[in-house]
């Protein structure tokens, strides 16, 4: 198993006072077995990446492969069977107990398979998901179809099937036809989060929803003059009459038992609470609908919207889950300073969720690409004092840390230099030519509404002038505004030299002249220097919505 942290690092971290909040990067199995303690967190979201899109003969077909499966990609969510896999299957069923005899049943079952290899993958996880959670804490696994009936059975092995809580159903999108997939068959427009707690005892907040346009017209379909609410007429008989206590007397010329005392039931008719609808008629109590807590929160979930194309909190992440969706599962299963955690946390919707319910937390993501997302959501969100409240781990600190992580891994470090200037990777998975360009970055320095472009180039190993050539070359193929070589090593004087021959940018509306093709090493970037360009508004990742005014509130608390 890759292990992003060194021990070095770990020590660090265990000798001082750490942040209320904490950021991962690296394998989730590593981070939990190394940094987060027994009985620590209160709440568990996760949304583990799987393929369900492929044909589902293609999706049980035997593969076998070398890749480390530990490093699963923000855009690419395929797992495979492999060598890490094999791993993880024979050393969870060497543990024993219920979890081991899952896995050998799903094994007889679903062979070699992708299928396999995630359960494999997924079960050690739980097992340490299952360690990190207070006795009073809930766990919500997000998943679809596709593997929702086996990580059922895998989750009642490792928390025992009495703890099964629900199973809720998410409506995700509106109906659509799964026919231009090749397939004979209902659309597909949920998803299944499987809801388990730890004992008997749990956290839990009732939680309610509005009642339907439906329900409304039926029940309360009395609207009040002047004030325009809506209400319904409730019974003020006593049951059981005399024998039950209740008192008889006369009310508006209707002489019955009734549930209030002569003083309570003229308090009502002095509030208006009490209504007579026509002479003779039995008086029935007025109960306003806005009065209501609304029907209690059931297992299928329909009014959650998926987020649209034009939503402003859309970042455009692939999985990205709606807020609204998080803030639920949060609010109903935890209070405020209770620890949250996401062991997938993807673009950090869950991570942002937390921030702004005032709860602490804990994310992790095995890409650079998805930390550097949450660094900017978070400080669009909540503003520069955010920083202050938590802390990232995993990233280089130091050239050593960036010089170890590019012979690692050359994506994740092209992606973790990216980030350090805001840009976006332009590959979405480790294979096939870039063209040139590792990542781009957009900006608008004028009202015309065109977004003008920075093509990037990353290198971690040696580098030449015949580079920074070419990076030119792309430049003037793109016809991007700016180029920018980010280099590992320390630029020749051929290099500068070609560089400075490119030129300058000269915005329209702000009176200073950019170099148009830039060299930045590593050692700068991590000194805090960055890009040189005009900063009007940076386009390249969508701005997450600013935090509300209760929000606010809740972090002018914090700070």
């Amino acid at each position: 198993m890759i292990c992003f942290l060194s021990n070095r690092h770990r020590i660090a971290l265990q000798s001082r006072r750490m942040a209320e909040n904490q950021l991962y990067y690296g394998d989730n199995l590593d981070v939990l077995r190394h940094y987060v303690k027994d009985e620590s967190v209160d709440l568990i979201y996760l949304d583990p990446p799987f393929n369900s899109h492929q044909d589902y003969n293609v999706l049980f077909a035997e593969k076998d492969g070398t890749r480390s499966a530990s490093q699963i990609m923000a855009f690419e969510d395929t797992w495979e069977w492999d060598t890490e896999s094999e791993r993880a299957y024979h050393q969870t069923v060497e543990q024993g107990g219920k979890v081991a005899e899952a896995l050998i049943a799903f094994r007889t079952l679903l062979n070699n398979s992708d299928m396999m290899a995630y359960l494999a993958m997924m079960a050690p996880r739980l097992i340490e998901l299952h360690r990190v959670l207070k006795v009073t804490g809930s766990i919500y696994l997000h998943c679809d179809p596709t593997a929702s009936h086996y990580l059922k059975m895998l989750m009642d092995a490792v928390f025992g099937p009495e703890k099964f809580r629900s199973e809720i159903i998410w409506k995700r999108s509106s109906a659509h036809s799964d026919t231009k997939q090749g397939r004979k068959q209902h659309g597909h427009i949920h998803d299944v989060l499987l809801f388990y707690t730890k004992s008997e005892e749990w956290t839990w907040n009732p939680l309610h929803t509005p009642y339907d346009e439906e329900y409304t017209r039926q029940f309360y379909k009395y609207v009040e003059q002047g004030t325009g609410r809506r209400y319904r007429l409730g019974d003020l008989t006593g049951p059981g009459g005399a024998a039950k206590g209740n008192p008889a007397y006369e009310v508006m010329g209707v002489t019955r038992y009734w549930r209030y005392s002569r003083e309570g039931m003229e308090k009502l008719i002095t509030e208006g609470r009490v209504v007579q609808t026509r002479p003779g008629a039995v008086p029935a109590y007025k109960r306003y609908l806005d009065e209501m807590l609304g029907v209690a929160l059931q297992d299928l979930w329909a009014d959650i919207n998926p987020i649209g194309a034009q939503a402003q909190e859309r970042l455009g992440y692939p999985t990205q889950k709606p807020e609204a969706l998080l803030e639920r599962i949060i609010e109903s299963s935890s209070n405020e300073s209770d620890v949250v955690l996401d062991p997938f946390c993807g673009c950090g919707t869950a991570v942002a969720s937390a921030q702004s319910l005032n709860r602490r937390w804990i994310g992790v993501d095995i890409t650079h690409q998805a930390i550097g997302l949450i660094r900017k959501r978070l400080h669009d969100k909540f503003g520069d004092a955010v920083s202050e409240t938590y802390e990232v781990h995993g990233e280089p600190t130091d050239l050593a840390g960036a010089r170890k992580l590019a012979e690692e891994d050359k994506f994740e470090f092209e992606a973790w230099a990216l980030s350090r200037v805001g840009a976006r990777h332009a590959g979405q998975v480790r294979r096939g030519a870039d063209q040139g360009i590792d990542g781009r970055l957009y900006f608008h320095d004028d009202k015309s509404g065109k977004s003008k472009q920075i093509i990037l180039s990353v290198k971690g190993g040696h580098v030449t002038h015949s580079q920074v050539r070419d990076l030119r070359g792309v430049l003037d193929r793109e016809k991007a505004e700016i180029g920018v070589f980010i280099t590992l090593e320390e630029p020749t004087k051929p290099m500068l030299k070609e560089a400075a021959s490119a030129g300058f940018y000269k915005s329209s509306h702000i009176e200073r002249e950019f170099p148009r093709l830039q060299i930045i090493t590593i050692d700068e970037l991590l000194k805090g220097e960055s890009i040189q360009y005009p900063q009007m508004l940076d386009v390249t990742f969508k701005r997450a919505p600013r935090a509300n005014s209760r929000q606010a509130r809740k972090q002018d608390e914090l700070f």
